[in-house]
């Protein structure tokens, strides 16, 4: 084990973007969401490629595709709480839906990476 494979991995480059663009956003929030709001996205946010990058790690399989599902949640989470800023006005229709556009093609990368982890365990059970 000489090298961290994450970084080569399209979607979890794709996952540090959203958060670079999400932590930009933030700062648009009122003060008061601080411990609220922007502590619970910024934490959803940074598990996307976390997990990512710690499922690169494991060596089994089926870890790894636990930890792509765990992405996606947290994945579902960023989307979530994004709908609920742009709600409150913290974040603008556009803005809204230019991370939006960005959680969906990092949501089909993850389904096809799960995808591509469950067809090799299927060809190993053969």
């Amino acid at each position: 084990m000489d090298k961290f494979t994450f970084f080569d991995i399209r979607v979890y480059k794709e996952a540090k973007l959203l958060v670079r663009e999400v932590y930009t956003l933030m700062d648009k929030y009122p003060k008061y969401e601080t411990y609220a709001l922007r502590d619970q996205l910024r934490r959803a946010v940074v598990f996307v490629p976390s997990n990512i990058a710690e499922g690169s790690g494991r060596f089994s399989i089926n870890e790894k595709i636990h930890f792509i599902e765990i992405a996606y949640g947290s994945l579902t989470e960023t989307l979530c709480q994004l709908d609920i800023a742009h709600d409150l006005d913290y974040i603008n229709d556009n803005e809204f839906e230019e991370e939006k556009e960005r959680i969906d093609v990092i949501g089909k990368q993850l389904s096809g990476l799960r995808a591509s982890f469950q067809k090799q365990l299927e060809s190993a059970n053969r």
